[in-house]
């Protein structure tokens, strides 16, 4: 990290590597715990390993990072150049990841500005891109954060799960939700709202289902420059299939992004998640 202004995230923004490289940006990694062992997300732990165990019933669980790993990350930019740092996390709502980072920044060498971006996933990853591609530019640590907010209130996230337990088991959607899809047998469309799992609409079929995602992000993206990522849990089939319809048909796409989503999320959403990201520029 030599210029400036340094942006540091967390693994849940699940950039592509070769985006964090080029951006330097530091992904401090959340902790998921299987069975009685705690591991790394994106270095000990794979998204497919979460989706075996939670298949098997195994109990998964995560974790933030602590305060001193934060700690570790900030030190590190100070000392290879970074006037300041801005931090920008999954949401508050989510875990306490963001509270990790603002009792890690109290101490840091340099001033460091902590975000909480209401977001999770590439949502949160094109928050970190929108910071460092102004800091690149030369803009101010303010500047950055500004950024990073706008490009935050600007994105939704859509996502369609086979089955609402493995969000109620982890507390991301409350009983009463869960179990109205379950009674009603319905397919659930998703989206983040303030920070928070919202349910947007019930299907009947997971075919209709994802049908219905893909013309929600159509509708959403419109026909101004966006950015989109398409993120799945073991259905990479469904993220293809979704990316190549979304390529069609918004006219304005400029990167589109498919992934599958790390081991955290995964923890939460269970096997067949696909989601969608728009994030207009």
């Amino acid at each position: 990290m030599s210029r400036h202004v340094a942006v540091v995230t967390d693994s849940t923004a699940y950039l592509p590597q070769r985006a964090m490289e080029r951006h330097d940006i530091t992904a401090v990694p959340l902790t998921v715990v299987l069975g009685d062992e705690a591991l790394e997300e994106g270095t000990e732990i794979s998204a497919r390993s979460v989706a075996q165990a939670l298949e098997k019933r195994r109990p998964v669980t995560t974790s933030r990072p602590s305060p001193e790993v934060f700690a570790a990350a900030y030190r590190a930019a100070a000392e290879s150049g970074a006037e300041s740092i801005v931090s920008l996390h999954l949401s508050a709502e989510f875990s306490g990841t963001y509270d990790a980072a603002v009792l890690a920044a109290a101490d840091a060498p340099v001033p460091v500005r902590v975000v909480d971006t209401g977001m999770v996933a590439m949502a949160l990853g094109f928050c970190a891109l929108a910071a460092a591609e102004t800091a690149e530019a030369g803009g101010t640590l303010d500047e950055a954060v500004a950024a990073a907010e706008k490009r935050a209130q600007g994105t939704v996230a859509y996502f369609y799960v086979d089955t609402l337990d493995y969000l109620r088991r982890g507390g991301r959607i409350g009983a009463a939700q869960a179990l109205l899809g379950s009674a009603l047998a319905v397919k659930p469309l998703l989206q983040l709202d303030d920070g928070r799992i919202e349910l947007r609409e019930k299907v009947r079929t997971a075919s209709k289902a994802i049908a219905r995602l893909e013309e929600i992000a159509v509708e959403r993206a419109g026909a101004a420059p966006v950015d989109i990522a398409v993120h799945h849990l073991a259905a990479p089939d469904r993220a293809t299939l979704l990316a190549d319809r979304l390529r069609e048909r918004v006219p304005g796409l400029l990167d589109l992004h498919v992934s599958e989503v790390g081991a955290v999320i995964g923890a939460h959403t269970g096997p067949g998640l696909l989601g969608v990201v728009v994030a207009p520029r």
